[in-house]
């Protein structure tokens, strides 16, 4: 039998759908923003707020927002497929006390999982580097490059308005869900052939 591959999926904007923040942000910032207008992940600087204010906000709605989020399309399908034969580690920069919201989510989405990581900040590696992860998935640029630059694994990066700059070799943008699903067993069938 083939050793299990250890896929590492991000939870926000990648398996959940990206533009899951924006009502929470049209209705309390008074603002009519649509995911395109999402051109930096960096919130404070499109909402003209402080990173104070952004972070009160987020304490007082991230709860709820994470319980009330959408999965990306395709991406229920598709993980359940993998699980059949994989290793499922969801690594996120979500904080510890939101552990609980996080485990009812998959516990309600029905979203298979092996190991749920709470980094707590947006830097992986050491979590990534602890689980030895073979291929990862991400929304954030900057961590997508970083993983896929120490490790040399491939990173599927979900593309959206606020990652779209230059990206090494082993990043791999994808448009959707089936996109990296195409792209990751093809790389799944080179590897069973070595």
């Amino acid at each position: 039998m083939t050793e299990k591959i250890r896929f590492g999926l991000d939870i926000d904007g990648t398996v959940t759908d990206p533009a899951t923040f924006i009502p929470y942000l049209n209705k309390d910032f008074n603002k009519t923003l649509t995911l395109d207008d999402l051109t930096e992940y960096d919130l404070t600087s499109i909402l003209n707020i402080t990173e104070d204010d952004f972070w009160k906000w987020m304490g007082q709605n991230e709860s709820l927002i994470y319980k009330e989020a959408k999965m990306a399309p395709y991406a229920n399908e598709i993980i359940h497929e993998w699980n059949k034969k994989h290793e499922l580690i969801y690594i996120t920069a979500r904080r510890n006390h939101l552990f609980d919201t996080t485990k009812e989510w998959f516990l309600n989405t029905k979203l298979p999982y092996h190991h749920i990581e709470m980094v707590g900040k947006h830097d992986k590696l050491e979590a990534v580097r602890s689980h030895k992860i073979d291929i990862f998935f991400e929304d954030k640029h900057d961590n997508a490059v970083a993983i896929a630059e120490e490790f040399n694994i491939p990173v599927i990066l979900m593309d959206t308005p606020y990652n779209r700059l230059t990206i090494p070799n082993n990043v791999i943008r994808t448009y959707n869900w089936q996109e990296a699903k195409q792209w990751v067993d093809k790389w799944l069938m080179e590897k069973e052939r070595k």
